[in-house]
């Protein structure tokens, strides 16, 4: 299994890069940043300087989207990075969650998306691509490869992932969940002609390594809350299309504040029970840890991705350094 750590691109950014350097010597192998340039720094630009500053680091997004920017700039930045440091990035790309909401506009519909992780991929590796009636090619670009990992909760989600991408983001880490995402994936891979084990899985969700007592865990729960409403969010429309009640989403509640979008102490989420923090979060002693992400591994998931919102973020990654990336990486 790999691990990645996940930030959010707050200044300042040079505290950004020396924990994605820490990640890198503590034995993760991707680093990851939101982007939502309204709500954080641009990310891109701080790709660079981390790519610059790692070896071995795989970075990229969690995720971008189709409409901030146009499809040949997005190709054009990882094809850059990829030729000044050598096939070292990932797109991560999802509809627009945050990036768009908070700008006042509509996610990306599915077609869209699926149009757009064609023509970026495409255009990144050297090939042409059609975007909105014109073929163009970067004749720049040698030698280029850029995996694209898809985001997503949803059935029709899940299937374009299954027939287009190259990996799966699940912002998650419920093994029931995981389990039938997993499985939607590969089935739409397998309808599509495609090898259902060549999509690589990713998980990403809070973890916080304590010491076992139930004073640290519920510190813990608190520091980590917020994650079970951005979870909540995202799956928000779901709810409305598949029904209150359906048994094919999560549980969500409409109404959501971005300026507190991925925060501690978010006010978003009272709604939020321990019960839920514990099934989506990874927390507790490191014993607890190795269990879970065992079971996320026998259930085909190739990537845990810490996000690391929270006040112990270098106790994270130390810990996970130390006691877990040995023992499962």
């Amino acid at each position: 299994m790999d691990f990645g750590l996940v930030l959010q691109t707050d200044p300042p950014a040079r505290l950004l890069v020396d924990r994605m350097k820490r990640a890198e010597a503590a034995g993760f192998s991707h680093g990851w940043t939101f982007d939502s340039v309204v709500l954080w720094q641009e990310p891109f630009v701080i790709h660079s300087r981390i790519l610059a500053e790692t070896e071995r680091l795989t970075v990229g997004p969690m995720v971008t989207n189709p409409c901030t920017r146009s499809w040949e700039v997005t190709a054009s930045v990882f094809a850059t990075l990829n030729d000044m440091y050598g096939n070292r990035t990932v797109c991560g790309i999802g509809r627009g969650d945050s990036a768009m909401r908070v700008a006042g506009r509509r996610p990306a519909t599915l077609a869209r998306l699926g149009e757009a992780i064609h023509a970026i991929k495409e255009l990144a590796e050297g090939r042409e691509a059609e975007i909105d009636g014109t073929v163009m090619r970067m004749p720049w670009v040698r030698d280029g490869a850029l995996p694209v990992w898809m985001g997503a909760y949803g059935p029709k989600a899940l299937e374009l992932v299954g027939r287009q991408a190259d990996g799966f983001i699940l912002q998650l880490a419920d093994p029931y969940l995981t389990e039938w995402m997993v499985k939607s994936v590969r089935a739409a891979a397998e309808r599509a002609g495609r090898d259902p084990d060549a999509i690589t899985v990713c998980v990403a969700a809070p973890a916080y390594v304590t010491d076992g007592s139930e004073e640290e865990l519920a510190h813990a729960r608190e520091q980590c809350r917020w994650f079970g409403g951005m979870v909540g969010n995202h799956v928000a429309d779901l709810v409305a299309r598949y029904g209150e009640h359906s048994d094919q989403v999560p549980e969500a509640r409409h109404g959501y504040d971005y300026s507190h979008h991925g925060r501690v102490g978010n006010p978003d989420t009272d709604f939020v029970p321990d019960a839920v923090v514990d099934r989506f979060c990874l927390l507790g002693p490191v014993s607890a840890h190795l269990e879970k992400l065992a079971q996320l591994r026998e259930l085909g998931v190739d990537q845990f991705a810490v996000y690391a919102m929270h006040d112990a973020v270098e106790r994270v990654i130390d810990a996970y350094g130390a006691e877990i990336v040995p023992r499962l990486g």
